[in-house]
């Protein structure tokens, strides 16, 4: 018994864990969230998918088996009990009972077991009665008996849900893997080219997949993710997405979502439409098909693809679609582009102390460029400008591996809330002509009035242009240390900030007149979107491509995800758990009280004696109540 309840603490423990731990997610998503050492102990105990794990199955069959033989030996000796009524109890024992008493009565026999019997049978005892070759008369009565069953029904409660447990342990897989006979796959192929060995058949006595069904598109498969691999579930009908619809709150949370689906089978004399919720599945041919998720489907994006490294103000409209691929380049230089994920709406709060209230900021798209060596890297990109601190900026976001945090480029948006007035600015102050203008400019704004010094001056400008050009504040950096004493560096760098933006303001209404634009005001907003401006300018030296994808436009296109679900396991361990309360409450609350009257008519004595199966204070009570009543009765 110690070591029963000792695995049902262990079960009970494994549960919590399967409860808080997430289970049977991507490894790649364990090792992110919990770092390489955990995830690689979780993996050894079992605990990424502790339901299926082997000892957690062996624990649930050795339950089975041993709690099954303790049902069945100890049941037909707690039926015996609970039918017997003990009518060979002898007078000598009764006067043995510590809840014994002896009464003394005038009335004849008759009369004393008329009311003793009438009294019994008030109390909701039932009795058996025994004339004994003494002449006295036994009367043995019982209640309560059926706390037995309360046993029964608890250890045969414990078989029934480790039995559902094993049904959807997946146990007919393990065994089938043991013996080489099935294999989980691990590469990333279409699932027509998942070989037969890692496949189950529609048979499969239980399952949890998972299917993704953009609008339009049906299947007849779906995954089971074991492991650090998957396994292709086939299904004994087919699934078509008709339609998908999602409800917001005003943030642009979602609120409610449905899938209205259509499942097509040969059985069927038609086809079932029905409509899919959250918490609302379809159960056809004992498979359950819930609303777990869902994603995009292949949504078509319009770019406007700036190129960085061109010498001019290029730019041109490009497409994409999310989940497939482009290419962008040629050669060595050649990228590849892995549209990975759209998204209409984004709850972020953007308020400069976090305590700001979410709200929409509108689609973003996340995206990889992968180099012809197979190195990538990941961008996210937002289609509508971000207030941040109280100015407008197109953000992208960039990082190198999965598991960094993404470092954000920050481009000001311009009076017209486009991208077009920062690349036309960038444009300027890489063109050579456009430098030397715009150092020319500057030179003749200059006080004085001797040639040679305006001269030097527009030189000075000009390769403060170009060293910019070649490395932002980093190259700027490296020729004031190079060139400057050490103790003038500060002053020195101030005065190049300053001739920067100077320049930077002049180079801006170049382009401004470049688009037939007027200057642009002497003001504070015009400083701080050109002091911007440098800020991205310099940023871009480390966003690790030539290429900005900025989305104008999009067509959505939703995908479903569904948990196809067969668990015939799932109603035995319903049945399991009424069968456990009810046996629970049983041994708690029905309490079994066992009691004697044995009356002598020639000694004219009654012999009252009772016993229970627990002595406790509601016992020494009953009797005392009981004793008082039987004493008025044979008064």
């Amino acid at each position: 018994m110690r070591f029963a309840v000792s695995l049902l603490t262990l079960l009970g423990i494994a549960s919590i864990i399967g409860t808080v731990l997430k289970q049977n997610e991507p490894y790649q998503n364990y090792i992110i969230k919990f770092g390489q050492f955990w995830f690689e102990l979780f993996e050894l105990l079992g605990l990424l998918d502790v339901y299926h794990a082997a000892w957690f199955l062996m624990i649930l069959l050795f339950l089975v088996i041993s709690t099954s033989l303790c049902v069945l030996r100890n049941t037909p000796v707690m039926i015996k009990e609970w039918k017997a009524y003990k009518e060979h109890a002898t007078e000598k024992s009764l006067r043995l009972f510590s809840h014994y008493r002896s009464f003394n009565t005038p009335q004849p026999l008759a009369q004393v077991e008329a009311h003793l019997t009438e009294y019994l049978t008030g109390q909701g005892y039932t009795y058996k009665r025994k004339p004994l070759e003494s002449g006295d008369v036994l009367v043995a009565a019982k209640s309560g008996t059926h706390q037995r069953l309360g046993y029964i029904f608890t250890h045969a409660a414990i078989v029934v849900i480790c039995f559902g447990g094993l049904l959807d342990g997946n146990l007919p897989f393990k065994v089938q893997e043991l013996l080489g006979l099935k294999k989980v796959e691990t590469l990333d192929i279409p699932a027509s080219k998942v070989p037969e060995v890692s496949r189950l058949g529609v048979n499969n006595l239980s399952f949890r997949a998972n299917m993704t069904l953009p609008e339009g598109e049906r299947d007849n498969i779906a995954f089971v993710r074991v492991r650090d691999g998957y396994l292709v579930q086939d299904l004994p009908f087919t699934v078509t997405l008709k339609d998908f619809r999602i409800e917001h709150y005003p943030t642009g949370m979602p609120k409610s979502f449905e899938s209205d689906i259509v499942i097509t089978d040969s059985d069927l004399a038609k086809p079932i439409e029905t409509t899919i919720r959250v918490n609302h599945p379809f159960i056809y041919k004992g498979i359950a098909i819930y609303q777990s998720d869902f994603q995009d489907g292949g949504s078509k994006l319009r770019f406007r693809l700036w190129n960085l490294a061109a010498n001019n103000l290029n730019s041109n409209d490009i497409d994409g679609v999310v989940l497939r691929k482009g290419f962008l380049g040629e050669g060595d230089a050649k990228l590849t582009v892995e549209f990975n994920e759209f998204r209409q709406f984004n709850i972020l709060n953007l308020s400069s102390d976090g305590k700001g209230k979410p709200r929409n900021v509108g689609p973003n798209t996340t995206y990889k460029l992968r180099n012809a060596s197979g190195q990538a890297r990941e961008y996210v990109n937002y289609m509508q400008p971000l207030q941040l601190d109280g100015r407008s900026y197109f953000v992208s976001g960039m990082r190198e591996t999965v598991q960094e945090e993404f470092k954000y480029l920050r481009i000001p948006a311009d009076d017209a809330l486009e991208i077009t007035g920062f690349m036309a600015l960038r444009q300027a102050m890489r063109d050579e002509q456009m430098m030397q203008q715009v150092a020319s400019r500057l030179a003749q704004q200059a006080p004085g009035d001797k040639p040679a010094l305006k001269a030097q001056f527009e030189q000075s400008l000009l390769q403060l242009l170009r060293t910019f050009k070649k490395g932002g504040y980093s190259a700027l950096s490296q020729v004031i240390e190079t060139a400057v004493p050490k103790n003038q560096r500060e002053q020195a760098a101030q005065m190049y900030l300053k001739l920067l933006n100077a320049a930077a303001l002049e180079a801006y209404n170049l382009s401004r007149e470049a688009r037939h634009l007027g200057k642009a005001d002497d003001g504070q907003v015009t400083a701080v979107f050109i002091q911007d401006s440098l800020n991205a300018m310099n940023d871009l030296f480390f966003y690790g491509t030539p290429y900005y994808f900025e989305l104008t436009n999009y067509e959505l296109k939703q995908a479903s995800g569904f948990q196809l679900t067969r668990s015939p396991g799932q109603n035995w361990v319903y049945l399991g758990s009424v069968m456990l309360v009810v046996g629970i409450f049983a041994m708690f609350y029905i309490r079994e009280r066992r009691l004697w009257l044995l009356i002598k008519p020639q000694q004219q004595e009654v012999v009252l004696a009772m016993s229970s199966n627990r002595k406790n204070m509601d016992l020494d009570a009953d009797f005392e109540s009981k004793r008082q009543h039987i004493a008025v009765l044979l008064q």
